[in-house]
């Protein structure tokens, strides 16, 4: 063998070498990546239960006061602090659903967004969803004591356009999150506790009236329609005062569309 061969003999072995070499790196990249996401995911674990922990330890303190989330007449004012931080949390919520389902958004990256650390997060709320079932649960509270307010006082003559007046009200202080939830990434069930209300609001008024007869396809009519006249509106680059929009569409429910 010439000196010429055993220097591509030594070249192919270096070379094979260096493949081994780089193959074990990328080995030991990948398993590093593997234990830190292991890592993360079991120190965001103890995270949370600590959190857990810490909050069921406030509740048992205080037996009967809320344990955090206000927003409603019904509960206890809290701390300017703690509201500031479920604000900030609920707002950055809202920001993310207006871009991909809520099954995408983890906790990381609401935290982030809210500019609080997750440990932070989890002396609010159990987990993502928990967060949206609570702001919706505040949302229909308030809407309800509303209406009972408005059914009282009408002293049981209900008109289409009071009521209604009063749905559009309602999602106008909450335009925002009304729109995300009824939106391509919102929540569907947020829309069916809609649909009853709206059900159970207009019942007082079909079932007094012709209807009453036919009510099962009038209800769905009727729902329907506002249902999907709200979304518009909610949606609309220039939309119409609540007060407007009750006209409109109790013009349209009482006496329907002209079309003749």
């Amino acid at each position: 063998m010439g000196i010429s061969d055993r220097g591509n003999d030594f070249s192919n072995t270096l070379g094979q070498n260096s493949l081994i070499k780089e193959d074990i790196m990328e080995k030991d990249r990948k398993n590093n990546m593997g234990n830190k996401l292991v890592d993360e995911t079991a120190a965001e674990k103890v995270t949370a239960d600590k959190a857990s922990l810490e909050r069921n330890t406030v509740e048992k303190a205080a037996p009967g006061e809320d344990s955090g989330y206000s927003g409603t007449s019904r509960k206890k004012p809290v701390d300017r602090r703690i509201r500031r931080t479920q604000t900030l949390l609920q707002q950055s919520l809202v920001r993310l659903m207006s871009e991909k389902d809520i099954k995408n958004i983890s906790v990381r990256e609401l935290s982030d967004l809210a500019d609080i650390n997750r440990g932070t997060f989890y002396l609010h709320y159990n987990d993502i969803y928990d967060i949206l079932e609570q702001m919706e649960d505040e949302l229909f509270v308030e809407f309800n004591e509303i209406l009972d307010r408005s059914f009282r006082q009408d002293a049981g003559c209900h008109s289409p356009e009071a009521v209604l007046l009063d749905i559009f009200s309602f999602l106008e202080r909450h335009r925002e999150l009304s729109r995300v939830m009824m939106g391509p990434h919102g929540d569907r069930s947020f829309v069916n506790r809609l649909k009853e209300l709206v059900n159970t609001r207009l019942y007082h008024v079909l079932a007094q009236r012709e209807w009453a007869c036919v009510y099962d396809y009038a209800e769905s009519f009727v729902t329907s329609g506002c249902i999907g006249v709200i979304e518009t509106w909610l949606y609309h680059p220039a939309p119409r005062s609540p007060a407007e929009m009750a006209k409109m569409c109790s013009k349209m429910l009482v006496r329907g569309l002209d079309l003749t």
